[in-house]
């Protein structure tokens, strides 16, 4: 019997730069959140969830973001 195809999701890669002068490369985004009319800002939205769930694991507050930028630009 045949399988069903599955759904593929597209990632796409970001690198942050948090405010005191950390950098982490390649965070994934789900591809289907961005664009739009709000373009990248929803990665940020989508990479702030992340820190804040790390957060709660680790024990220690999330940094602040500065900017982000798609990986390889």
């Amino acid at each position: 019997m045949a399988k069903k195809p599955t759904a593929r999701s597209e990632f796409v890669m970001f690198d942050v730069i948090y405010e005191d002068g950390s950098q982490r490369s390649n965070r994934k985004v789900d591809g289907n959140l961005l664009g739009g009319l709000d373009g990248d800002d929803a990665a940020r939205t989508a990479i702030m969830d992340q820190d804040r769930a790390i957060s709660e694991k680790s024990g220690l507050p999330p940094l602040q973001i500065k900017t982000i930028r798609r990986s390889g630009k």
